[in-house]
């Protein structure tokens, strides 16, 4: 695909021996320091007051020495478990170790690839010819070690990408992102791929929410903060000026200016098949809705594309513009309409010489049990993603005289399948695939003859024998099926004993699919754990309609829909709420805070990660104004009423009997704010209940700056819901 959007502001979130019991601990004993008395009295907090918002100050020293004392009492129990120890080296085992798919992109006939293990903890940035990447002991010449540029410069940089481009004839240059231990926030610096340097005297930005886009090998379009009041309510940029090599940045031209009450304003390219670089600017209105501008060469007025605000283009194949439709259209004054979940197309040539839209038709069209994930362009093919009853497929999309054809590539088998590499120059096309038992497979796509091969595919890294994989559905209150996926052992019993680990999302569009996780193989399924993927509404499992179905005042059905999920298990007599533990992380972590205050009794674990939990101020911390349009806006009167009711923080109950939770956040974590789970927590400790609680004080919104740090979070996880779900005899 040659959209190019410079940044995102979607949401945006993972043979085992028996080890000796756990120092006598029963599920229900109380994390140390912790003494339970509900009748203390203390202040909960209202609508109209907080009187907890010092914990909102991200580095403020008193929330600090909080958050190191609860670190303290949370890792000194936890960390002292046996468990503990044999987890983390599992866990730390998986992520650093070689066996692993070094997914890239293809330039000139190169794969760049970045990669992180035991010994290069924040990562190498690394190159290898495809012929070497395609054999088993790649070659590798390293372009940048990010662990010793960190060294160097004192930094603890957490590379987040590299947007690189090729003028005709010349030479690879691209915009680093570094992040000061894993923010959302970078700084941007440019890189020459030939001489393995950053460029002395180059394009390099100051640290920001910010995209760039390049239009020529001189001149980038850039959207960031360009001081007081040229941010969104969000936190993002609205205006994208163009920039001259050699200038400073503070004389660049503004081309595009949005509004404060936008999401952001993002600098993006589309790029012709014939190398014609395309300036456009997103105006992300909301963070469903969008306005495309094209920014002609020459010209001072910008152009609006004639799409609607829900739809997403995907790319220019054979002069057709593909775009992706997020609601119903009737293309004004043509005789044709078009369906949320569509694929559309119309001849670009066209309107960019007469600035009207061009006769529109239809390219695929999902059914009720499919939808599209997007469209990639390769060099000689287009090529759609799409899920069918939540299984991944790979479609190549021709256009003809009597219509778009589709033709389906042949793949494995029945799990999670997607394009990981296209490029519109370039005919090799890396897809992969994977499913919960079955491991990370890379495979080449040769346009030119239409075959697929293996490329790379990684060995076993849990034991999956007498494991299987089925798919039910559970009935929610409104009689919609939900699909959920479950994997457990063939003879497990239908007595309501299994540990079972439930995990939700439900948000934003984001589809939950079948996938591959070593470290939930090992630390969970071998030890005797069912899981399972719980697809409920809010996501994007089914198309535009799935996710919109749960939007704001609606909410309360992706709740009913995971209820319905824990209830069916129950019933099914998979497990009993004894042994049922839920997990979700940021939109999903909410899920955690609703089922935690609406459902105590279904569950006896949960782990709430990097969550929000304050829905009357999450709009004012971060980037949470950014999702109004997802949960309702506070500030409006019917939508606070119905956001009263759900939000978790406003609706803790001191004598309520609420199982022990496990908090997990970051304190660079510079999208969703840290204080959520702070101030749940605290009302926790002022309520003498038990919790355990764990904020890292490095990494981002994935709470881990590095793999030793991903795996410290996936041991305390396991090792608190082993602890609360397994039983206590025999261990």
């Amino acid at each position: 695909m040659r959209v190019v959007i410079c940044a995102t502001v979607a949401a945006s979130l993972l043979a085992a021996c028996q080890t000796e019991p756990s120092a006598n601990l029963t599920p229900e004993e109380n994390p140390p320091n912790v003494t339970v008395d509900a009748s203390t009295d203390f202040a909960l907090p209202t609508s109209d007051n907080d009187p907890y918002v010092w914990l909102e100050e991200v580095e403020g020293e008193k929330a600090l020495d909080w958050v190191r004392a609860q670190n303290e009492r949370t890792l000194g129990e936890l960390q002292a478990d046996p468990l503990y120890d044999h987890y983390y080296t599992d866990a730390l085992d998986v992520l650093t170790s070689d066996e692993r798919i070094p997914y890239g992109s293809i330039r000139d006939g190169m794969v760049y690839n970045f990669w992180q293990d035991d010994t290069n903890v924040r990562g190498l940035w690394r190159r290898t010819p495809l012929e070497s990447y395609a054999t088993d002991n790649p070659e590798w010449e390293t372009i940048v070690d990010f662990d010793k540029l960190a060294e160097e410069e004192g930094k603890n940089w957490v590379y987040k990408g590299a947007n690189c481009f090729q003028p005709e004839g010349g030479k690879w240059l691209c915009m680093v992102s570094l992040s000061d231990g894993g923010k959302d926030a970078v700084i941007q610096r440019e890189f020459d791929l030939e001489t393995k340097t950053f460029v002395e005297g180059g394009f390099v930005t100051p640290e920001a929410k910010q995209g760039i886009a390049w239009v020529d090998e001189n001149t980038v379009l850039i959207g960031t903060d360009w001081g007081e009041g040229t941010v969104t309510q969000s936190g993002y940029p609205f205006i994208v000026k163009r920039w001259t090599r050699g200038t400073p940045l503070s004389d660049a031209v503004e081309v595009v200016r949005g509004e404060v009450t936008d999401v952001g304003v993002w600098p993006a390219i589309i790029e012709k098949e014939d190398g014609t670089r395309l300036q456009m600017a997103v105006e992300s209105d909301t963070f469903f809705t969008s306005t495309y501008w094209w920014l002609p060469d020459g010209e001072d007025e910008k152009v609006q594309l004639p799409i609607p605000p829900k739809s997403t283009p995907q790319g220019v194949y054979q002069g057709k513009l593909l775009v992706t439709l997020e609601q119903d259209w009737a293309p004004e004054g043509q005789p044709v309409a078009f369906k949320s979940g569509d694929l559309v197309a119309f001849e670009l040539d066209p309107f960019l010489e007469t600035r009207a839209l061009p006769a529109v038709e239809l390219v695929f069209s999902p059914d009720e049990s499919q939808a599209v994930n997007g469209v990639a362009i390769a060099k000689g093919a287009a090529l759609l993603s799409l899920q069918e009853n939540v299984v991944g497929k790979v479609l190549t999309l021709e256009p003809g005289s009597g219509g778009w054809t589709t033709s389906e590539i042949v793949l494995p088998g029945t799990g999670q399948s997607g394009i990981a590499f296209a490029d519109k120059d370039v005919d090799t096309v890396f897809l992969n695939y994977e499913g919960f038992l079955t491991p990370d497979s890379l495979l080449r796509y040769d346009v030119s003859s239409g075959e697929v091969s293996p490329l790379k595919s990684l060995p076993a890294k849990f034991d999956t024998e007498g494991l299987k994989v089925e798919q039910f559905f559970a009935t929610s209150t409104d009689g919609t099926r939900i699909p959920y996926f479950i994997i457990h052992k063939e003879d497990m019993p239908l007595d309501g004993t299994t540990p079972t680990l439930l995990y939700g999302y439900g948000g934003f569009q984001v589809s939950m699919n079948p996938s591959y996780s070593a470290v939930r193989g090992r630390l969970w399924l071998e030890e005797g754990g069912a899981y399972v993927l719980a697809n409920i509404r809010g996501g994007g499992e089914f198309g535009p309609q799935w996710h919109q179905a749960g939007l704001k005042g609606k909410r309360q059905i992706i709740y009913d829909d995971f209820i319905a999920v824990g209830e069916d298990l129950i019933a099914r007599g998979v497990t009993s709420s004894e042994h049922l533990g839920i997990m979700g992380g940021s939109n999903g972590g909410l899920l955690m805070g609703a089922m935690m205050v609406q459902r105590p009794d279904l569950w006896n674990a949960i782990v709430i990660q990097v969550p929000l939990l304050d829905m009357l101020r999450y709009h004012k911390l971060l980037a949470g104004a950014s999702w109004v349009d997802e949960y309702g806006d506070p500030d409006v009167p019917e939508e606070r009423a119905f956001l009263e009711k759900i939000s978790p923080y406003q609706n803790f109950d001191p004598a309520a009997d609420y199982l022990t939770p496990l908090f997990l956040t970051s304190t660079k974590d510079d999208r969703v704010h840290p204080g959520h789970a702070r101030k749940m927590a605290h009302l926790f400790e002022l309520a003498n209940k038990p919790f355990y609680y764990y904020e890292n004080i490095d990494g981002g919104h994935s709470a881990a700056a590095n793999q030793k740090e991903t795996a410290r979070r996936s041991a305390l996880e396991y090792t608190y819901l082993n602890r609360r779900l397994f039983p206590t005899a025999g261990r």
